[in-house]
């Protein structure tokens, strides 16, 4: 049964990798024509469509061999319906099993019948979430430090995905189509390549005691895995040295990429299916605690300014999007320096602090002590959703992005910045930009958050807090995006309604805040209770609490965006008067009379037209 179960995990993990390989190589790698993919995607849509069948086949499996390792029993034991029902529906490994087993199936439509590059990022997205869905309740979500292990997990997995799907993908390819996608492929292989490490580093740190654990089978596989990491970064960087100078034939250098890089990436890729089914040596620091089984931390000291400025638990997967954020953005602005244009000062300072709230969100003080309270976790939700996404706005992103990505290879070519483009004007887009869409998102999710059983079970859970994080987020830079965005917007908002729209926030937000204080019962579905925070007496009073905060953390953020929005009313009404006046003074110049002079020559005719019908 075990060597089953690997083989089966082995063979999914590498169908997969195969299957986003090939959806990165219709998105990003792959040369089309006004954004769709052309003849050279015929042939890895073949492979495709083969590798998606595979992974949903084997996805499949996973769930009966999984569920029979649980029972202890043979497959025949864990295909009794009403058991096996009861797994992909009641438990959570099942349902993530599920959930990447249902998306298998989606791919393998999706690869069929996609036909542009922005469809292809779409399915590719979905395709990534599929497979680290089961991550959630792998091995790391047991132990300690949760969002450390599965958060760097979760990296770890995205990364390894993108590169060796990438390079099986690059295999299938014709000599020409490779010189193309090699070219993109070697920038991005060299960003996977070090989140791969680091990322392996941080899970492994959190798992392992490692003055312990040196002897195990599990250190022995995680060892031989870093080895063949470091070969393969090593293989890699010549190889694209060796093609990058081939003045001639290249047909030894794609023998030896595919040789050479898939081989061992093949190899890293089964060590690390052994790797899924071994148990972790325990950390021995780790206490067991009702705090430590759900959060992944025992809970730390009564809250002071001091603390909550010095404690940090890591969210490995918040990090390395944080990171990958910054550094695109620096070196936007390093594109534009290089070429001899500015950027504001401003903009990247009000990015910064944009970044550094959410940090302090999500892994910092505010984000450890919002596990344990509920009017922490409201300042938490209040600085996600309301002060991290004014600065994020106003650092102008996608300004930026579509002044510095790059144009298309060829002529006909969106490119990168024509799908960013093309998704700007998307009608989904357009949708997501409605001023009633984006205030339901950022105030109506409120109520159905906080008052129905969504939040109790969302807090059970990292994948249930990441999730609250990234939509309070979201939900924020969508709002105020609208509201003071700099960036290009598909759909231009009257001063007037911005403003109507601010006051109509203030008041749901204020509404929400009332009703958060007049509950007389608790709306956590028991999880403080169950983590028992020795500081936290009165939970009550500690959701009232929450609540008082609410109200007045979200006015002030409301009212800086309304003065803005004064301010950028002020501002277009100017510009619009100098262009006037630019234009009348062209007028003046050529000889031509400006819009009063036809006016009142418009009011003369009139009058002149009515004295002689009055004559007649």
């Amino acid at each position: 049964m075990s060597l089953l179960t690997t083989v089966n995990k082995f063979l999914l993990i590498l169908s997969s990798f195969t299957s986003i390989g090939v959806l990165l190589s219709f998105a990003f790698l792959l040369i089309e024509s006004e954004g769709k993919l052309q003849n050279s995607a015929e042939k890895l849509r073949k492979i495709g469509f083969l590798s998606t069948l595979m992974w949903a086949g084997t996805s499949l499996l996973q769930i009966i061999l999984t569920l029979a390792n649980i029972l202890d029993s043979k497959i025949s034991g864990a295909l009794d319906a009403t058991t096996l029902k009861s797994f992909v529906l009641q438990i959570d490994l099942g349902r993530f099993l599920l959930a990447q087993f249902i998306i298998a199936i989606v791919i393998v439509f999706a690869v069929t019948f996609v036909r542009t590059a922005l469809q292809s990022i779409i399915a590719l997205g979905l395709a990534l979430l599929g497979l680290i869905a089961p991550v959630f309740q792998s091995h790391s979500a047991s132990a300690g430090s949760h969002s450390l292990a599965i958060g760097s997990l979760i990296v770890h997995v995205i990364a390894l995905a993108l590169w060796v799907g990438g390079v099986l993908a690059v295999t299938f390819l014709s000599t020409h189509d490779k010189d193309a996608a090699l070219a993109r492929f070697s920038q991005l292989a060299l960003w996977a390549a070090i989140a791969v490490v680091a990322s392996g580093i941080a899970n492994a740190w959190s798992r392992l005691n490692f003055s312990e654990a040196w002897n195990t089978e599990y250190a022995s596989i995680v060892l031989a895995k870093s080895i063949l990491t470091s070969v393969l970064i090593v293989i890699g960087y010549f190889n694209r040295k060796h093609l990058k100078n081939a003045q001639g034939s290249r047909t030894r250098f794609v023998i030896q990429l595919i040789a050479g890089e898939a081989l061992v990436m093949i190899s890293i890729v089964l060590l690390g299916s052994w790797l899924s089914n071994t148990q972790p040596p325990t950390r021995a620091e780790v206490a067991i605690d009702p705090a430590t089984s759900i959060v992944g931390l025992s809970a730390p000291a009564a809250p002071t300014l001091a603390r909550i400025l010095t404690a940090y638990n890591p969210d490995a997967l918040v990090i390395a999007l944080l990171v990958t954020f910054v550094s695109l953005y620096i070196k936007g602005v390093a594109v534009l320096k290089k070429r001899g244009d500015a950027w504001p000062v401003g903009r990247t300072i009000a990015f910064a602090l944009g970044i550094a709230s959410i940090d302090l969100a999500t892994s910092g003080g505010l984000g450890v002590y919002a596990l344990f309270s509920f009017q922490y976790h409201m300042i938490a939700h209040m600085i996600l959703g309301m002060v991290a996404p004014i600065g994020l706005v106003l650092g102008a992103p996608i300004t930026l992005a579509l002044r510095t990505l790059p144009q298309g290879r060829t002529p006909t070519e969106r490119g990168v910045r024509g799908s960013l483009l093309a998704l700007l004007h998307s009608r989904y887009s357009v949708i997501l930009t409605n001023p009633v869409v984006a205030l339901a998102l950022f105030d109506g999710s409120l109520f159905v958050l906080y008052f129905t059983n969504l939040f109790g079970n969302l807090m059970q859970s990292h994948v249930g807090h990441l999730f609250m994080n990234v939509h309070f987020l979201l939900a924020g830079f969508l709002f105020f995006h609208v509201i003071i965005g700099i960036d290009p917007n598909p759909r231009r908002i009257p001063h007037l309604v911005r403003i109507v729209m601010l006051f109509a926030a203030m008041s749901i937000h204020a509404f929400f805040a009332i009703a958060l204080l007049s509950t007389s019962t608790l709306i956590d579905n028991g999880y403080y209770q169950t983590i028992k925070t020795p500081w936290v007496t009165d939970l009550l009073a500690d959701q009232h609490a929450a609540g008082s905060i609410a109200w007045a953390m979200g006015e002030v953020p409301i009212i800086l965006a309304l003065t803005a929005t004064f301010i950028q009313w002020m501002r277009d009404d100017s510009r619009e008067a100098k262009r006037i006046d630019r234009n009348e003074s062209r007028k003046a110049a050529m000889g031509e009379p400006d819009e009063l002079a036809d006016y009142n020559n418009y009011l003369s005719k009139l009058q002149q037209r009515d004295e002689k019908e009055g004559r007649q």
